[in-house]
């Protein structure tokens, strides 16, 4: 028995008819009747009756077809994995992200990706911006992505995805339900920011933005995590500027509303070293690619 013989018999067994079998495979009728007759003969079973007009599997036929696509399936994966590990897709990868990728497509890109390339062990790490910059010029991190203007040398990087930021308010709020907010309207309220430490990008712009509005803000609580400055938001304790996908996110108490005349977005940077051999690396990097538009939530936008 032999795969090409698998093969053949699953093509028949599922058209169930010698002439577009044959051509499905791209081969003439008589080859394929000797392949047939060779696999009966290797599994000792009919595993066809046929006549001028139908062909149909014998039981012993349908009991091989369950087996005959799991064989298959299996020297398929054996393949991938010698192919994986000569092609240096075997071993394990370090990716990091902040906590707004869970909502921006990540866990699909991964999914995807795994499925690929099962000999390879994907590591997930969630963490800032800041410890991802540090951890990729270390190379403890192979692939990051991150939310920061400020990329250093020697870090190459590919915008993910670009999203405005928006208000976020308590449902009882007197704003919640209006159209969009002008950000002098929340002049002397109590913000909840995501903390400097972690995010120093986006914690002094939301500054910066509030000073443009004429105020200065008026600090209530600085959280590790966006999703933790929205939950805070969501009992009635502040307001917030947050990213929009935060909204696919968010408990029960927390709305969304749109900034009028706001016009800076919230980026998401995928981040790996230049020139680095590492063919795990730059096969996820493609595939997060090829995923703009389609696993992420944003249409794809150009490479910086």
């Amino acid at each position: 028995m032999e795969f090409r013989h698998l093969r053949y018999f699953l093509a028949l067994a599922e058209e169930l008819h010698f002439g577009r079998a044959a051509q499905r495979l791209a081969i003439s009728q008589p080859p394929l009747s000797t392949n047939i007759q060779q696999l009966e003969a290797s599994v000792g079973a009919r595993l066809f009756t046929r006549n001028s007009k139908t062909v149909q599997l014998t039981q012993a036929g349908q009991a091989l077809v369950p087996r005959a696509r799991a064989l298959l399936e299996q020297a398929a994966q054996a393949a991938r994995l010698a192919r994986d590990v000569s092609e240096g897709m075997a071993g394990s990868l370090q990716v990091g992200f902040v906590g707004t990728m869970l909502t921006c497509g990540l866990p699909a890109l991964v999914q995807r990706f795994q499925q690929r390339h099962p000999a390879l062990r994907l590591t997930l790490r969630e963490l800032s911006s800041s410890e991802q910059l540090l951890e990729l010029m270390h190379e403890r991190l192979d692939v990051g992505f991150v939310h920061a203007t400020r990329v250093p040398a020697g870090l190459s990087r590919v915008l993910v995805a670009r999203q405005p930021l928006v208000a976020c308010l308590g449902v009882g709020h007197a704003l919640a339900r209006a159209h969009r907010v002008r950000l002098k309207d929340l002049a002397g309220e109590p913000f909840a920011l995501v903390s400097r430490v972690v995010s120093p990008d986006y914690h002094d712009r939301i500054i910066a933005l509030c000073r443009e509005a004429g105020f200065d803000v008026r600090i209530h609580c600085e959280m590790r995590h966006w999703l933790s400055v929205v939950s805070l938001v969501a009992q009635g304790m502040g307001v917030a500027l947050v990213p929009q996908s935060l909204a696919s996110a968010a408990p029960p108490g927390a709305v969304f509303v749109p900034l009028e005349g706001v016009m800076d977005s919230y980026d998401t940077w995928c981040l790996s070293r230049e020139g680095r051999d590492h063919a795990a690396m730059r096969a996820f990097v493609e595939a997060m690619r090829d995923s703009q538009g389609d696993v992420f939530t944003n249409p794809r936008l150009p490479i910086a």
